[in-house]
């Protein structure tokens, strides 16, 4: 297994050359400037996933990919290292999302560091075919993780996975060793136990160059096959279960993207809906201030209105304050071209559709 420094060191002359020919032929790289890198990495690219760089939609139009950036979303936060703009005196973010925001602003440079293992795995069958599971698991370092993410993949979903990146970072992933198929001998202890050590190393390599770690097939790999089981609970109306599934998936998305928060709001919302339509509206309008805080300064986004509007409900349901949230609803009303209006449920039944 290559050691992280020419691996690193492949990664950013990949980058350099990269950029050098799009210049030469005229071509326009989507390229932020380079973070100041507070987690202590040597990164092999300084920017963020290339899906973050392409892709629009119209405010409100039918999704199946929350990673689309939105044309009206000016609140561009694809860097952590970039601080958020200070509110000023006349702003109209109340006392709680203030001291929220202040609480957030003391550690928006805190890195967030994980750690991949791979704890066990077991023999699984399906009607066609027999195959090993690896259980993953998922630690934030640097303090005390009680959402500590388990998930399971099969060798073919690793085998995806690198797939999919080498068709974006194939000059930074060409020294990256992936464990070989096996004609005979899948099953055996010794060929298990060299795939969990193989597997392990894989993506600690993985995610030690932060273009690879942002990029959106490494957190799909991560998140997609659960986030799509609970959409499409929700979908049917199994609020409760989509419910169990969230709780278990978004502490590990939310970690997979700090570089870019805002990616978090469709599930926050989606889990507003399951609780809003269980009548647990305490529950629904707790999750729903999460999610308009992610989306400060980002009056454009397609959840924007949807989620103000679900809002004001729960709030006048509660007997909370709407009327600020009424006036933000108009602010944005008045900023944005006039579209057919969508209902949040009907932005977040068209996630993670096939």
């Amino acid at each position: 297994m290559p050691e992280f420094g020419p691996l690193q060191h492949r990664g950013n002359r990949g980058l350099r050359d990269r950029s050098l020919r799009a210049v030469q032929s005229g071509v326009h790289l989507c390229l932020p400037s380079p973070p100041q890198q507070p987690d202590g990495m040597s990164d092999g690219h300084p920017g963020s996933s290339p899906a973050l760089c392409s892709g629009t939609e119209e405010d409100g139009g039918a999704t199946s990919d929350p990673w689309t950036l939105d044309p009206q979303d000016t609140g561009a936060d694809e860097e952590a290292s970039d601080p958020p703009q200070i509110p000023s005196p006349n702003s109209s973010m109340t006392t709680k999302e203030l001291q929220e925001y202040w609480k957030n602003e003391k550690c928006y440079r805190k890195p967030v560091k994980l750690l991949f293992e791979i704890a066990s795995a077991r023999i699984a069958e399906n009607n066609f075919s027999k195959f090993v599971m690896y259980k993953i698991v998922i630690v934030q370092t640097g303090s005390f993780d009680g959402n500590k993410a388990v998930v399971e993949r099969r060798y073919s979903d690793f085998e995806k996975l690198h797939k999919n990146l080498l068709k974006d970072f194939s000059e930074e992933m060409e020294d990256i060793v992936f464990p070989k198929k096996h004609l005979t001998g899948n099953f055996t202890a010794e060929m298990i136990s060299e795939r969990k050590l193989a597997f392990k190393d894989y993506l600690r390599l993985l995610y030690s160059m932060q273009y690879i770690r942002r990029a959106r097939a490494f957190t799909d790999f991560l998140t997609r096959a659960e986030l799509e089981e609970a959409y499409s609970c929700l979908r049917a109306g199994q609020y409760t279960k989509a419910l169990d599934i969230f709780f278990q998936v978004v502490p590990l998305q939310e970690k997979l993207t700090h570089h870019h928060p805002a990616l978090l709001v469709p599930s926050l919302c989606a889990m507003l809906v399951c609780h809003r339509d269980l009548e647990r509206p305490l529950e629904a309008y707790a999750v729903g201030e999460r999610a308009l805080l992610l989306l400060q300064g980002r009056g454009g986004h397609r959840y924007y209105t949807p989620l103000l509007e679900a809002m004001i409900h729960l709030a006048y349901q509660l007997g909370k304050d709407f009327v600020s949230l009424q006036e933000k609803l108009e602010e944005s009303q008045l900023r944005k071209i006039p579209a057919k209006m969508v209902t949040l449920k009907e932005l977040t039944v068209r996630e993670y559709l096939h």
